[in-house]
């Protein structure tokens, strides 16, 4: 690869990394690798004490070696001092809270980039809606999204995402920023559509682990992937999303592979939620969270609000939240009333 494809260190300030899950300290691995000064905000002290004796962060990426250039620091002001770019990745139900704290360390001009992938439950916002009710349009923002398990990146497996920003140059900057020979980057302007897609995708995983909890084969599967698609797309031109970018990467990209590896924690909620046991029993035995299952909240609501008709969505929400069992919601989504299947995808385009 050229310089000019992949830029030095020097033509970029340093990068704060706000978030130590398996996702944040992946990209503080990625960034420290091109040399890149990272610093990364850590708010368990359980992993904190870990990453600083041993570089190793052994609940969220456990056997991963990270880079001794890594700075670790529980403090935003020392995080944030003189950083460039502020990779948020925390989860989406504290992002609000998180954007509060850091507001009075956002050195003037940084770039606001996230790597969560959810909605907020009471406003029904994007986190780019978040950050504007927040910060204004103090801050360029961007979004990382797409088809992307933190260890495979991490083992440096070839992987593919999508940089979102509503300025063409700030894209691109990050897109060069990000990009390594196993690590490619596209740009895209359309934040709305790559934030609707990352998130929307975990709803569905949780509908799709259900399937195979019931030993289920792989029709049903692709019927669900499928009609996802076609739910997230109907959902997202309401929004004011481009279409093609559900079609992309971090959308049908994201969908499939949450939809379809048990890697994924969304995946593994609705497995076990097929395979009988209950969202509580499921919540008490993780360490990590699966964004879907506040995002099925959320994504629910507003679609009620704005009439947007989600069938799997409502499905899933039930399943969580109502006791409907995964059998019965398959029941009732096969009896559904009989439709034409362009005018069923395209019905509020």
């Amino acid at each position: 690869m050229t310089p000019k494809q992949f830029p030095k260190p020097l033509d970029y300030g340093p990068v704060a990394v706000i978030g130590a899950g398996s996702w944040g300290t992946t990209l503080a691995q990625l960034l420290a690798d091109k040399g890149m000064p990272v610093r990364l905000w850590v708010f368990e002290s359980e992993v904190y004490n870990s990453l600083c004796r041993k570089h190793i962060n052994h609940i969220f990426l456990p056997g991963v070696l990270l880079s001794s250039q890594i700075i670790y620091t529980q403090e935003f002001a020392a995080a944030l001092q003189g950083a460039s770019i502020a990779l948020l990745a925390v989860p989406s139900h504290v992002f609000r809270n998180v954007l509060q704290q850091l507001r009075l360390h956002l050195p003037p001009g940084i770039v606001l980039v996230s790597a969560t992938k959810g909605i907020e439950i009471e406003t029904q916002l994007t986190m780019e809606g978040v950050v504007r009710e927040e910060l204004g349009i103090a801050f360029p923002y961007a979004v990382l999204s797409g088809p992307s398990f933190a260890r495979e990146v991490a083992q440096k497996q070839p992987t593919a995402v999508t940089v979102a920003c509503r300025q063409q140059n700030i894209a691109r900057r990050l897109q060069h920023l990000f990009s390594t020979p196993y690590f490619r980057v596209y740009t895209s302007f359309d934040v709305t559509g790559v934030e609707l897609g990352g998130a929307l995708k975990n709803i569905f995983a949780i509908g799709s682990g259900c399937l195979a909890g019931m030993n289920l084969g792989d029709n049903p599967r692709a019927a669900l992937i499928t009609r996802a698609l076609a739910e997230m797309t109907r959902l997202g031109v309401r929004l004011g999303a481009n279409p093609m970018t559900l079609m992309g990467l971090s959308g049908v990209g994201d969908l499939t592979l949450t939809c379809t590896s048990r890697t994924s924690r969304n995946y593994q909620v609705g497995f076990r939620l097929g395979q009988g046991q209950t969202l509580p029993e499921i919540l008490a035995s993780m360490k990590m969270v699966a964004e879907g299952i506040k995002t099925t909240q959320a994504v629910h609501s507003l679609a009620q609000r704005l009439g947007v008709e989600m069938p799997l969505v409502d499905t899933v929400y039930r399943i969580l939240y109502e006791g409907l069992t995964p059998r019965e919601a398959i029941k009732k989504l096969m009896s559904r009333e009989l439709k034409d299947e362009l005018e069923a995808m395209t019905e509020t385009w």
